[in-house]
């Protein structure tokens, strides 16, 4: 009997060893698509195949220098994107949960003019930016929210991003918080999707 026992424990203890380099679906973990990944110095890792575009897209801010002479600080196109499980996330809880990653690609404004009448209409592809929210990877950032650039030039775009220090994209997003244009420090006033997630 006891020799039975322990040959259990060893097999199980076999399955389990096998098992664990073949990922967490064959056991019984769900997979995370396009989870926020690093590389050993904890830089961001771009997602594959610009995955992000396949994503859920939120909104298009656009602060032009027409509207904002003579120069804006951000006069291009911001598409942003964030991943399916993490909205479904946020529409169930009201919250951001731990791994959310937002992913904003740049666009220049092109052209003015169309059939349809005046307006901005967007040009190329300029940059690549995103910003993950991690309590044990960033403890020290304000909301636990961390910010990458990856590019500020067309595609492709470099395949890691360096963090960012707090002061040259955290700040803004608290006095966003603090004024109430930012839940959470992500500007949910101008993301209609969020907006209605959160209803």
């Amino acid at each position: 009997m006891k020799t039975r026992f322990r040959h259990g424990w060893v097999a199980a203890a076999a399955i389990v060893a096998l098992a664990a380099p073949l990922g967490p679906a064959l056991l019984g973990a769900k997979p995370d698509p396009g989870a926020p990944a690093y590389d050993a110095h904890g830089n961001l890792l771009q997602p594959q195949d610009y995955a992000w575009r396949e994503w859920v897209h939120i909104g298009t801010p656009l602060t032009p220098n027409s509207l904002n002479p003579p120069v804006a600080p951000f006069p291009e196109f911001h598409n942003v994107y964030i991943r399916p499980s993490d909205l479904q996330h946020y529409a169930e809880t009201g919250t951001f949960r731990d791994g959310t990653m937002l992913i904003k690609e740049l666009a220049s404004v092109g052209s003015t003019k169309a059939l349809s009448g005046n307006g901005f209409f967007e040009g190329e592809f300029i940059g690549l930016e995103a910003t993950v929210k991690d309590s044990r990877r960033f403890p020290g950032e304000p909301g636990n929210w961390a910010y990458f650039t990856f590019s500020h030039e067309k595609p492709p775009y470099p395949r890691i991003a360096k963090q960012q220090p707090t002061a040259a994209c955290n700040a803004c997003h608290q006095q966003g918080t603090q004024a109430g244009a930012a839940k959470d420090f992500v500007f949910v006033s101008y993301y209609p999707v969020l907006r209605a997630a959160d209803r």
